[in-house]
């Protein structure tokens, strides 16, 4: 799916939802959007099917174009494109069956050809039992079950998830994740993520973008956004899950330039094997560092291991960038931050304010 230089304004005086988005989702990657509320998450994924009409900008899926075409021609598009909501949109009056078969009747798909494919689809979401139930015998997340399995009735080449889990207790969310990255697995489907959760993202996306005020602000590999966030809106989400933020209570403490009276406060990412490495005993042992660690966390994004450890790096002196060039000949990344008065300097500057 290529999405070249997308937008969409409703209102001229508001400006636009969208600006100039261009984002290429590769073959089988299963691909996460992220942003605050009102960032045009929702409007990009209603774009890239043509719910919503862009005002400029193409969508091109399976080597059409769907922002160009119409009528039948964009119904036959459509089918390429499976979609699972936040709310499920299931259909109280039709069984767990019927609501999967909806789209084959649609498509004009044969009774015959409907029956037939109905059970494999059941079975692949785990609802083999429930064909004959309807959704008010159904919990949450097996409504969304219902959901993912009519969004495959057709076969698309891309399932476009829109929220897919916010309604939904943590630990079904994790289970319908488990779900999303099995069908991409096993069916090689490209998946759009559409979310304002980073936990989301970590658990099953290989790629992410980032939304803010409807332009792409970043995109890459989850595990190189997460190691190094380029935006502050990426840091901001960031926080919760990988420790590249200080406390506001540490962060207020903190100079931007140095002085006789402080200390160089270090951020240190850790990645692949020297996410386990002993790396701060080596910098005490070799450069005499008294370290006082901030903050600090290893997460495991994308099945590798990433850390990111702050420390004040007292007693230091002039050896900041022989120890910043140390970290890295070790493919570390080490950068400085701010500047941490002393602790009698600090006492001895309050009392002279």
């Amino acid at each position: 799916m290529r999405i070249e230089n997308l937008t969409k304004t409703y209102e001229s005086a508001a400006g636009p939802v969208l600006d100039d988005v261009s984002l290429t989702i590769g073959e089988g990657h299963i691909h996460g959007i992220i942003g605050r509320s009102g960032a045009g998450k929702s409007t990009l994924v209603r774009c890239l099917n043509k719910l919503v009409t862009p005002t400029s900008g193409r969508v091109i899926v399976s080597d059409r174009e769907i922002t160009s075409l119409d009528g039948a021609a964009l119904r036959a598009a459509r089918r390429d494109i499976g979609m699972i909501f936040q709310h499920f949109n299931l259909l109280s009056s039709r069984t767990v069956a019927g609501n999967v078969a909806l789209p084959l009747e649609v498509a004009g798909v044969s009774k015959a050809d409907i029956r037939r494919r109905i059970p494999p689809l059941l079975e692949l979401v785990g609802l083999a039992s429930k064909a004959d139930a309807y959704p008010s015998e159904l919990s949450g997340g097996q409504k969304q079950r219902v959901g993912i399995a009519r969004a495959l009735a057709l076969d698309p080449k891309v399932l476009l998830s829109d929220e897919a889990t916010s309604a939904l207790d943590p630990e079904t969310t994790e289970q319908i994740l488990h779900l999303l990255k099995d069908i991409n697995r096993r069916l090689g489907l490209t998946i759009l993520l559409i979310t304002h959760e980073m936990e989301v993202v970590r658990a099953i996306a290989s790629h992410v973008a980032v939304l803010e005020h409807g332009r792409l602000i970043e995109n890459g590999p989850t595990f190189d956004v997460f190691a190094f966030p380029k935006s502050p809106v990426a840091r901001s989400f960031l926080s919760s899950i990988v420790a590249h933020d200080l406390p506001p209570e540490i962060a207020g403490r903190l100079l931007p330039e140095a002085h006789a009276d402080t200390d160089p406060v270090l951020r240190i990412v850790f990645t692949g094997d020297a996410a386990h490495d002993p790396v701060i005993a080596t910098l005490v042992e070799q450069f005499r560092i008294r370290p006082n660690i901030l903050h600090g966390r290893i997460d495991y994004i994308d099945g590798k291991p990433l850390g990111v450890l702050t420390l004040i790096a007292g007693g230091l002196g002039e050896r900041l960038p022989d120890v910043l060039s140390y970290l890295s000949s070790l493919r570390l990344f080490g950068e400085v931050i701010g500047h941490a008065v002393r602790p009698a300097a600090a006492g001895a500057r309050r009392a002279h304010s």
